[in-house]
């Protein structure tokens, strides 16, 4: 029996080629079996926000390297082989790195990781260096880093391929998952809130969206709520961030790439964008660890901390109160918490020592 007949998933250029107009029959596919990715139903969000809601978190953190940006990545790097380049170079907060270092290994194409000195989570620095990814910290920020690709991707004889989300491609693969929720959903879901760093995502997901409800394939459109850290939010407040910091690494970007891209979504849903401090990220990273059992970087958390501050009446501009009784909500958790361990290691609390006596036991669990 050969690969191609095993009944299982081969990926989202296998699932979705049919509405991929960049895939061609002579693409070939570089595909680590992404996608597909759990869309879990949240019963104590549901509960509590009341009316009848019905939230559910989509967690790409099951991706095959822990993250959302393997679906973009297969596309970006199929497209890169199909072209012939030697390497690929993105700059990254992390995630990115991974992504791209895992694919062009799959490929055996070269890749090559710029990131900003000192800030990237360990968890996705040990990755890119396990794909066998060149590793070159810069003395900057994110934004300096996307700079030098741009700067090296105009080298059109380089024989290196940008595949950070200023490629096309990326965002044609990252759609994908708008087309699962429709699919498990029946429908597009009322309202669709993720986390906001480049923007990418929000561009890609709302353009998953409209692409389908064209296609009669859903009935209506959500309307897109992006959520941004305190710290690094531009989008929110309209200007670029200079010196941006967040526990959220991630998202931790001032001039996000995609900037027009999610002004568009934001405008044509009827959608808004918020701005999460630390704290209610790092609250609703841990609420969602002890209450519905996901570990979620801090990053992703944004989404539910969003949905939170929405609640609470924090979000003037989005009164859930605005929505029909019944409606779904989809929050997105773009990665693992184990992607980001050392934020979730400072709160640990300390193991506690004793003899290997039942007493001892019995005594240290407080009965």
């Amino acid at each position: 029996m050969s690969a191609a007949t095993i009944l299982h998933d081969r990926g989202v250029i296998a699932r979705y080629r049919a509405f991929l107009p960049c895939i061609g029959p002579q693409t070939p596919v570089i595909s680590l079996n992404e996608g597909s990715t759990p869309l879990i139903h949240s019963p104590k969000l549901s509960a509590l926000l009341g009316r009848g809601a019905q939230v559910y978190l989509k967690y790409e953190g099951l991706n095959p390297t822990c993250s959302f940006k393997d679906r973009g990545m297969t596309v970006a790097v199929s497209k890169a082989a199909e072209a012939g380049a030697q390497a690929v170079v993105c700059a990254s907060t992390g995630n990115t790195s991974a992504a791209a270092a895992a694919y062009a290994a799959r490929a055996r194409l070269g890749s090559i990781v710029l990131l900003p000195a000192g800030k990237i989570a360990l968890g996705k620095l040990v990755q890119a260096f396990a794909y066998g990814s060149k590793v070159i910290a810069i003395e900057g920020n994110f934004d300096d880093a996307l700079r030098l690709v741009r700067e090296l991707g105009e080298d059109r004889t380089s024989g290196i391929a940008v595949v950070n989300s200023i490629n096309p491609f990326r965002l044609e693969g990252q759609k994908t998952a708008s087309f699962e929720i429709i699919e498990e959903l029946g429908e597009a879901p009322d309202v669709h809130f993720l986390p906001v760093g480049n923007a990418g995502n929000i561009t890609a997901y709302w353009q998953g969206y409209r692409e389908w409800h064209a296609l009669g394939k859903a009935g209506r459109l959500p309307r897109m709520a992006g959520v941004q850290a305190a710290g690094a939010a531009p989008i929110f407040h309209d200007r670029l961030v200079e010196a941006p910091e967040t526990v959220a690494t991630a998202i931790r970007i001032g001039n996000p790439a995609s900037w027009d891209g999610a002004r568009a979504a934001l405008r044509e849903s009827g959608g808004h964008i918020d701005a999460a401090t630390d704290a209610e990220i790092l609250h609703a990273q841990a609420w969602l660890a002890r209450e519905e059992g996901i570990f979620a970087e801090p990053a992703s958390a944004a989404s539910v901390a969003g949905l939170l501050r929405a609640h609470a009446g924090a979000s003037t501009a989005f009164p859930l109160a605005s929505l029909p009784e019944g409606a779904s909500i989809v929050c997105v958790l773009t990665g693992h918490g184990l992607k980001d361990p050392e934020i979730a290691k400072a709160g640990l609390p300390e193991i506690r020592t004793v003899r290997a006596e039942k007493a001892e036991i019995l005594r240290a669990m407080g009965a």
